[in-house]
């Protein structure tokens, strides 16, 4: 009797472990392709920024040319709009653009139509406001849901997810330092975020103090700091 009540409960815990992994697990690709990782042969990793632009994107931008270190934004349409000169420093620095939906909303349980008019409104305004039209695709929260793969080949971008994500957006710039110093390597993609979500003038000093104490030592290591396009190749 108890293993009867015991193999169906272990079957279901399996098979939410699969859907749970397959939804935001990095290196899934069951749901939408997608990749976390480039060329492990080569001393480069990239530096990815999502959720942005803000209003202290221009800080960022600074930092990143005193160093000669490019970087790969991940952008939402609304901010695009919000903020177009912006925008369009971030790709006159000749760093790289990605569409990261239009509002940022969690994808889960999220028709197919939903998903593509994000992606799609996303992709129109970075296009028509930078003139760099979106080549990647990052899902806000790395949460990929059925349907998913279809809006990326209609838009034709490729899923993009992350090595390691430094959590920004709460922990202390020291925290975040460890963590991407701990986590860099050959063909490293490396989540920060230089917005937070739709908020205005969000508080970045921690990615920003992290970014400063981080670039030259990972520069010291030897590390290229390229645009995600670049690592891949």
């Amino acid at each position: 009797m108890l293993e009867e009540v015991l193999l169906p409960t272990a079957a279901a815990a399996t098979a939410g472990g699969l859907a749970a992994y397959a939804v935001r697990g990095k290196s899934a690709r069951l749901i939408a392709p997608s990749l976390w990782h480039g060329d492990r042969k080569r001393p480069a990793l990239a530096l990815t920024f999502d959720d942005g632009p803000s209003e202290s994107t221009p800080a960022l931008l600074e930092l990143l040319a005193e160093h000669n270190a490019k970087a790969t934004f991940f952008m939402c349409g609304r901010n695009v709009r919000r903020l177009k000169e912006i925008a369009r420093e971030v790709a006159a620095a000749g760093h790289e653009i990605g569409n990261h939906t239009d509002s940022h909303p969690a994808l889960y349980f999220k028709s197919p139509e939903f998903m593509y008019r994000e992606m799609a409104l996303a992709q129109q305004s970075i296009a028509q406001i930078t003139k760099s039209t979106p080549r990647l695709f990052r899902a806000p929260y790395g949460v990929r849901w059925p349907g998913l793969r279809r809006s990326q080949e209609r838009l034709h971008l490729t899923g993009i997810m992350w090595t390691a994500i430094a959590r920004d957006w709460k922990w202390p710039a020291s925290r975040v330092s460890r963590l991407l110093l701990k986590k860099a390597q050959k063909g490293a993609i490396l989540c920060l975020h230089d917005g937070r979500e739709l908020q205005r003038a969000p508080d970045i000093r921690a990615t920003l103090e992290a970014v400063e104490f981080e670039v030259p030592i990972l520069k010291e290591r030897g590390f290229s700091l390229e645009s995600v396009t670049e690592i891949l190749r």
